[in-house]
């Protein structure tokens, strides 16, 4: 009794700091890379509104990036505490991922103080130069991580004697099979977050009347990542479920809430799975879907609930609800995406301006792409981390053989909530501040133009910036007053 409760606080514990953190982790993988593009445009262009969006949402990176750092500290010690026998035995495994996520952070940390202390005293190119190590290390940061996770959930390259790792493969962990799909699905899922949270901000303001060129502009970029990246995560996701099915086809059985292994296997949307009776309930079933999708026929055989013991079989009315609301959420991006795709088409066809629909309704299903990313990806985390269970190390290492035996586990839990309920409410507190609701032009902004070996002013090219033709008197007097000077 004593031990499940250890146990069950220690996983809470673990899963809460784990879906705090990641939410921080992904904006680390995707903000760098929209900051690099749009000061790079700010640079070709001049434009005071690309110097605006640049300026905001490097001050919000720094902000998320200080809490992502703390709760990813807590997280590191988490590992060591609450779990030891996991340590102690695989910890020369994950060794190596560990190590160079660490070496990547220090570098986008090193840089990211460069960046921000830089604006005022670097060229424009060379501040520019300063971000390209904090996407890289950033995204690498993110993705050593997921080794682990992916050897976690593959176990390779460890020979044990007795429960004793004698020998273990440093580089096991990026040659698993379970890697590259966790990897890319893993890093479009931090694209699609970072994408669809801008493109949010910016519709709600749109929708509280806010239509200048700067809002339209932050809706456009933020939108474009998520919906781009939304049908290649189908794709991708495809490829992991195929890697699931044949390394751990009791994790498939789980997500599917399939109880019964044989040909012929149904793919059930939605319902409510009973672990009692081994049926679900409420759901709706397509015969022989699931087995034409793992195996390409009909008659293919796929494993169930009923060919793993009772006490290793995973908790499937969880892992069941989260694939469902992963896949859900994930599929209603990919049709906001094909009807914003033949809109646009449209439009481009017809030469409407702007390509992007901003209608009242467009701009609501744009609002929703943020949170609908944010939660399909932590539903996918938990069909990864539940669909695993009973294991911490998959077929090698039970959660409660991992688990430390030491007391005072529920005042850590506690003394944990309260931390990041604190980091929570400063972050909102700083965040709301920082929105203003609109651009702020800064009357010191450098000239970019003249390292880019043009006249100060706007983008000379033909019909360039035709789709913010209107853009508010604010951008306009600062474009006058740096062609005067």
């Amino acid at each position: 009794m004593v031990l499940a409760a250890s146990t069950d606080l220690a996983r809470g514990q673990t899963g809460f700091s784990l879906a705090f953190h990641i939410c921080f982790a992904v904006f680390g993988v995707g903000m760098p890379w929209l900051l690099l593009y749009t000061e790079r445009r700010w640079i070709r262009t001049g434009d005071p509104v690309w110097y605006a969006l640049t300026r905001k949402w490097s001050r919000a990176f720094a902000v998320l990036f200080a809490v992502g750092a703390v709760s990813g500290t807590v997280l590191s010690f988490e590992f060591g505490l609450l779990w030891p026998a996991f340590m102690a035995r695989y910890g020369g495994a994950l060794g190596l991922s560990f190590t160079l996520e660490g070496f990547a952070f220090f570098i986008e940390a090193v840089f990211i103080g460069l960046y921000l202390y830089g604006w005022n005293r670097l060229s424009p190119r060379a501040h520019w130069w300063t971000m390209v190590p904090i996407a890289i290390a950033g995204t690498l940061s993110t993705l050593f991580i997921i080794t682990a996770n992916a050897w976690m959930n593959v176990p390779r390259g460890v020979r044990e004697v007795d429960g004793r790792v004698v020998s273990a493969e440093p580089l096991a962990p990026f040659t698993v099979p379970s890697a590259p799909p966790q990897v890319v699905h893993m890093l479009l899922a931090a694209l699609m977050c970072t994408g669809g949270v801008v493109a949010g901000v910016y519709a709600v303001g749109m929708l509280r009347g806010r239509r200048d060129a700067y809002h339209r502009r932050g809706l456009r970029v933020g939108l474009v990542i998520v919906l781009a990246c939304a049908p290649l995560q189908l794709v991708v996701g495809d490829w992991a479920a195929r890697v699931v099915d044949a390394q751990q086809p009791a994790k498939l059985a789980a997500m599917e809430a399939l109880y019964r292994t044989g040909p012929h296997a149904p793919l059930t949307i939605g319902g409510i799975y009973d672990g009692t009776t081994g049926k679900i309930r409420y759901g709706i079933e397509i015969p022989d879907l699931l087995s034409v999708i793992t195996g390409w026929k009909p008659g293919h055989t796929v494993t169930g609930l009923d060919a793993v013991p009772p006490g290793e079989r995973p908790n499937s009315l969880v892992v069941h609800l989260a694939f469902d609301t992963m896949v859900g959420l994930g599929s209603a991006v990919i049709a906001l995406a094909v009807a914003v795709g033949a809109v646009a088409l449209w439009r481009r066809r017809r030469k409407v301006r702007p390509l992007i629909p901003l209608g009242r309704g467009w701009l609501l299903a744009a609002a929703g792409t943020g949170p609908a990313s944010v939660i399909a990806m932590l539903a996918g985390w938990e069909v990864t981390e539940g669909g695993r269970q009973p294991w911490i190390v998959y077929g090698r290492m039970l959660v409660s053989d991992a688990v430390t035996t030491s007391p005072g586990i529920g005042w850590a839990f506690g003394g944990t909530l309260v931390l990041y309920l604190g980091l929570a409410t400063a972050l909102v507190l700083i965040l709301r501040r920082m929105a203003t609701g609109g651009p702020t032009y800064e009357t010191g902004v450098p000239a970019p133009d003249a390292i880019a070996g043009r006249p100060a002013g706007p983008d000379p090219r033909p019909g360039a910036g035709a789709q913010d033709a209107d853009e508010d008197a604010t951008v306009r007097i600062v474009r006058m007053q740096r062609a005067g000077r």
